[in-house]
């Protein structure tokens, strides 16, 4: 699990036959002189119809195996699948499928951190050295200077550790399988200098990189705070208030539950797809371990947005955000990152909030607007090492999010 791939937008804009019919209707007949121009909503299909098209069009453009889409709009919720969801069998993509949310997972971590601060056993200023002593240390790191605030905000120039797993097939099938915790990859993180020192408070342009050590040490300093796992904090203080019963930290268990869609990478030294699915997750802990499911996400994203797991105070504070690299910009423009929150802009104007999540062989893309009215999460399986694939496949995701979330869309 990774940040998300960033490459050169380029995609071209849906023209419906059916909204070029309605229109060549309402010009037809023997009343045309009393007819009424048709409206926007009169001229679009209707939304399952539009979807099935968007899911289809969207195996074209990105390349992918398999596709889910599930957008709700006020409480009607909609969704369409394409591609088969297993290669070998040709079986159709469930409805409700269980799958594995990447990065995503950083959002429910920082949830609880930021509870723990509204509580007032914990700080953002506190440094990682007061709550874990002698763990960042080495080669640079100082864990004296790093914050709590930099680990969630990915500004304390820690080096990430997932960089350094295996990217092609051969090593993967030999990391499959293998169990991890979390103390290992900080210290597998350790072993590197930091790319830059940590930024000043309320700098507003701090340096920035993406990195999964930081969230690892969330994780562990939950743990310390309260005595308890960060896994077993997001499902206490979480996932049981909202009744998220689909959502959990799998640890070392390798099974993903069915029903689901099969995720499938293709790696630089295989030329046909590998099949990801089946895979011990406990190398991403708190920053990318957890599986769930669209409807899921799109409860814990609107209730949180919706104020319904943090104080405003703490709310806000999530939601205090930092620009992104250049490369990011590429194919988010105006992209920025709070506590364990993306924010991107919407076209027409408005804003989507939330958080994907990228592990070989699967994508996850949801937003949820601001008055959290409309929400939209795509799942894409199938994904790709190769830079001008993956470009085209990340751009045809980040148009569709913005085409469903867009005011008037």
């Amino acid at each position: 699990m990774s940040a998300p791939m960033v490459r050169v937008p380029g995609s071209p804009a849906l023209l419906s036959r059916r909204r070029c019919c309605a229109l060549a209707v309402a010009l037809t007949g023997s009343t045309v002189a009393l007819a009424q121009p048709a409206t926007a909503a009169e001229r679009r299909p209707p939304i399952r119809d539009r979807l099935r098209h968007e899911a289809e069009q969207l195996l074209r453009d990105g390349g992918y195996v398999n596709a889910a889409i599930v957008v709700r709009d006020g409480r009607e919720r909609s969704q369409a699948y394409a591609g088969p969801a297993d290669l070998r069998t040709g079986r159709p993509v469930p409805h409700d499928a269980r799958l594995r949310i990447g990065s995503a997972t950083k959002a429910f971590v920082a949830t609880v951190v930021l509870q723990l601060v509204a509580e007032g056993r914990l700080s953002l200023a506190d440094s990682v050295e007061r709550w874990l002593p002698g763990v960042v240390a080495g080669n640079g790191n100082d864990g004296r200077r790093v914050t709590v605030r930099h680990l969630l905000q990915h500004t304390g120039g820690l080096h990430n550790y997932s960089i350094e797993l295996p990217d092609t097939a051969a090593g993967f099938e030999q990391v499959r399988f293998r169990d991890t915790n979390a103390r290992e990859l900080v210290d597998a993180a350790m072993r590197f200098a930091p790319s830059f020192p940590p930024a000043a408070p309320e700098d507003p342009t701090p340096n920035w990189e993406y990195s999964n050590t930081g969230y690892v040490l969330a994780g562990m300093i939950i743990q310390r705070v309260t005595g308890r796992s960060w896994a077993d904090q997001v499902r206490t203080r979480v996932l049981r208030p909202l009744r998220l019963g689909d959502t959990y930290a799998p640890g070392g268990d390798p099974t993903l539950p069915a029903p689901y869609a099969h995720s499938y990478h293709r790696f630089p030294d295989r030329d046909a797809w590998v099949d990801t699915t089946i895979r011990n997750m406990s190398w991403g802990d708190a920053a990318g371990e957890m599986i769930s499911t669209h409807a899921d996400l799109d409860r814990f994203f609107t209730a949180l947005l919706g104020g319904r797991l943090l104080p405003p105070a703490h709310l806000a504070l999530m939601r205090t955000t930092v620009p992104m690299p250049a490369d990011f910009e590429q194919v988010m423009p105006g992209v920025r990152y709070g506590l364990g929150l993306m924010r991107q802009p919407l076209p027409g104007g408005g804003y989507r909030w939330g958080h994907g999540g990228d592990i070989e062989g699967s994508k996850i893309r949801m937003g949820v607007t601001e008055d959290g009215r409309r929400s939209v999460v795509i799942v894409v399986n199938g994904t790709d090492d190769g830079d001008e694939i993956g470009l085209r496949a990340e751009v045809a995701v980040q148009r569709l999010t913005d085409r469903l979330l867009a005011p008037g869309a």
